[in-house]
């Protein structure tokens, strides 16, 4: 029996409940692997995030280890519970009722397809910096030159709505 080359990668204690995690992971058990991302990336169930980074963190893996990754199809994808926080919440009558917050190991295989051929492609861009003058915050301006005395215009009524009806606005609180 021929050995079929597979690519593993595991993520572990996501902190996520494992029966979410797993309608997540059953929408790409058997696609390929741009079908799957690309299926993911349109997903906006939390989930959808981590099994994301993990199917490119197993495709990256197989690169590495020589498998091109446009054969690339997955193969398995199991979710299993992990350990849980147990936490109380304090109720009527000094009872409590208990919480559980559940985690999620989650473990990807990638096999690989010969006959398998890419439709599309997912390009990721990469970030790049900004000179100082392009980014979010742009130079800062000069400063507005003082007015001369001569000059002087009074100030427009700044903020009266907020003076007016302002919840501390004389009310008569008292």
């Amino acid at each position: 029996m021929a050995t079929m080359k597979q690519q593993t990668a595991k993520l572990r204690y996501l902190r996520i409940a494992p029966r979410k995690t797993r309608s997540v992971a059953d929408l790409i058990r058997g696609l390929r692997v741009d079908e799957a991302e690309a299926q993911l990336m349109v997903q906006r169930r939390r989930p959808a995030k981590a099994l994301l980074k993990l199917l490119r963190s197993a495709v990256a893996n197989a690169k590495n280890n020589k498998l091109n990754p446009d054969h690339l199809f997955v193969s398995e994808i199991r979710v299993d519970g992990g350990p849980m926080l147990k936490r109380y919440l304090p109720r009527a009558r000094g009872s409590a009722s208990p919480i559980q917050k559940k985690m999620s190991h989650i473990s990807i295989t990638l096999g690989v397809n010969e006959n398998l051929k890419p439709i599309y492609r997912i390009v990721v861009p990469k970030k790049t910096k900004l000179p100082p003058d392009q980014g979010p915050h742009p130079a800062k301006k000069a400063p507005k030159p003082k007015q001369e005395p001569g000059n002087y215009e009074p100030k427009k009524q700044q903020n009266f709505f907020k003076r007016m009806f302002g919840r501390k606005a004389g009310m008569g609180n008292g």
